[in-house]
């Protein structure tokens, strides 16, 4: 059973580790495929085709240049894989990113609301990640852009990243809702509030539950909502997801994520996926990508009971 708009889905891997601060994100997509992404969501019923990788240029790792790393490489990368998706979207199949770091939610999220355009339907975009990745050059403590994605496709961002799905900005703050957020920037912070973005951090998560974080968050969605997921992998606890180059202690464990991917699918309006920051040179044994793909497969449906 699919409890998706789409029966058909396109695996769409991106190995780069261009936007991080650290190397091996590079090897998330493969690192997927060996945890059987493919044929976990065919036992659902899907049509699955994966499209292999695209290519772009190698990390040059060099220090940041007035506030970004690698600006022309993340570019690159973004154009590519916002011309993928796109495609995906344009012959009616779900696109699900492989990443990659997190910068390249940029490109993937660009195209969809470019989709979303086409087609006169909302979006609703759901940032699962333990950062809120809302800064911009001056802000930026480090100028690696995978903190910058989110603050990009609001308009806030270089030219050629902010321009990249046709329209600026991409999306309004007012589709967002960011989900286990516990490692803010001190500047981040301030802009964050300013934009209004939708938080619901793991004080909120602690407090009220995971079941209320979710219910806000995907509460006013109809069927004319395109749902998009951006799970960055270190929105879980790193006992649980050590394969990550950013962990941040305290977050959702095994259960409060699984319940979170759930409730998602019981919406039925799942429509296109990240996948990212999943980085193998730092996992055990694949443990963190065998997780990403057992809570990936709670989106498509997988319960432990028939629900009436």
């Amino acid at each position: 059973m699919t409890t998706s708009p789409y029966t058909s889905v396109s695996l769409i891997g991106a190995p780069t580790d261009i936007g991080a601060g650290a190397r091996g994100a590079s090897m998330g997509p493969e690192a997927l495929r060996v945890a059987n992404i493919g044929a976990v969501l065919a036992s659902h019923g899907l049509d699955v085709a994966d499209r292999g990788n695209l290519s772009g240029p190698p990390n040059p790792w060099l220090p940041p240049v007035d506030g970004y790393r690698h600006l022309d490489e993340v570019v690159h990368w973004n154009r590519a894989l916002h011309d993928a998706v796109y495609a995906e979207l344009g012959l009616g199949r779900m696109p699900i990113v492989l990443g990659g770091d997190h910068c390249l939610g940029i490109g993937s999220i660009s195209a969809v609301a470019r989709h979303c355009r086409d087609t006169g339907k909302k979006l609703r975009i759901l940032w699962l990640d333990a950062h809120a990745d809302f800064n911009t050059s001056a802000l930026t403590p480090s100028g690696n852009i995978h903190g910058m994605p989110v603050a990009c496709l609001c308009g806030f961002g270089p030219k050629e990243l902010i321009e990249i799905g046709g329209q600026v900005p991409a999306i309004s703050p007012k589709w967002v809702r960011q989900i286990g957020i516990r490692s803010v920037d001190p500047g981040e912070k301030r802009f964050v509030h300013e934009q209004n973005i939708e938080v619901f951090d793991m004080r909120y998560i602690d407090e009220m539950g995971m079941r209320s974080a979710m219910e806000m968050a995907l509460a006013l969605m109809d069927a004319n909502t395109h749902l998009h997921v951006s799970f960055d992998v270190d929105f879980l606890d790193p006992e649980i997801a050590p394969g990550v180059g950013t962990t941040v202690r305290g977050g959702p464990t095994y259960r409060e994520a699984q319940l979170c991917m759930e409730m998602i699918a019981d919406t039925g309006r799942l429509a296109s996926l990240d996948v990212v920051e999943l980085n193998p040179a730092l996992d055990i044994q694949n443990s963190t990508a065998n997780v990403a793909v057992d809570l990936i497969e709670s989106l498509f449906g997988k319960s432990t009971l028939m629900r009436k």
